[in-house]
């Protein structure tokens, strides 16, 4: 590593209890360190993804920032790009512009736009938009595969409008559509058979949902399995929400 202090910030996203949500770590400044070298910082954290933010390539946006999993680096994730754009405002790596200010940081799939809200001053939201619309692409696998890799019946995954589809709004994920919050509950992803049907294919990580949320206020409950990143379960996947709306749409 560089004989330099590197300054991080930890958040955590998706969420406003401290120490809830999807963690973060944020190098808001990591010029110097080398792609093996963020790829190491990165698993020494363990969280689901870290960011290293550099000055932007073109100087009408931000910031360019590069998104680690312990498994290597990703093109695009959510909650890498609300959580960095919170803590770059919370740090005032930039001004704030009243109540809405709007950023655009570069990341490895094209310019993300993200809004900022604050108050008082303060940022207390913040939202992107994808950079690149919903790819839609049929599943490579079959329904009775998908059950048995998920841990469900066959009868538990849905068919016809909400069949299991591939989508990619710059991350790609298998997304599978089940009956009810009692069936996303039972799912385990077995990792054999992941690796004989998904493992290296395009779509390889998988979030299962249904239309029955616990919560009120909310419409979906949902998971997304990642191994293919080291993330057996991701708390909250914010690439995998885009796809899951423009499937939706």
């Amino acid at each position: 590593m560089p004989n330099v202090p590197y300054q991080f910030y930890t958040a955590d996203v998706f969420t406003d209890t401290q120490f809830g949500g999807n963690q973060l770590a944020v190098l808001p400044d990591a010029r110097g360190l080398t792609t093996e070298q963020m790829a190491a910082i990165t698993r020494e954290f363990n969280y689901s993804e870290s960011t290293f933010v550099f000055p932007p390539d073109d100087p009408k946006h931000t910031r360019r920032v590069r998104i680690f999993t312990p498994g290597g680096e990703v093109p695009f994730a959510g909650h890498p790009t609300v959580g960095t754009a919170h803590v770059l405002a919370a740090i005032g790596a930039f001004p704030l512009t009243g109540a809405e200010t709007r950023i655009v940081l570069e990341e490895n799939v094209g310019p993300v736009p993200v809004v900022i809200r604050a108050r008082d001053g303060k940022p207390e939201f913040a939202q992107f938009s994808v950079a690149m619309l919903p790819k839609v692409s049929t599943p490579p696998v079959s329904r009775e595969t998908l059950a048995s890799m998920l841990s469900v019946d066959t009868n538990d995954l849905l068919d016809g409008d909400y069949a299991p589809q591939g989508v990619s709004c710059g991350l790609p994920f298998l997304l599978v559509p089940l009956r009810d919050r009692a069936a996303v509950a039972r799912s385990r992803l077995k990792l054999e058979p992941w690796e004989q049907a998904l493992k290296g294919h395009e779509h390889e990580m998988v979030m299962v949902f249904a239309a029955d949320a616990e919560r009120a206020g909310s419409d979906i409950r949902a998971r997304m399995y990642g191994p293919s990143v080291n993330v057996i379960e991701d708390p909250a996947t914010g690439s995998a929400c885009a796809c899951l709306a423009g499937y939706l749409a």
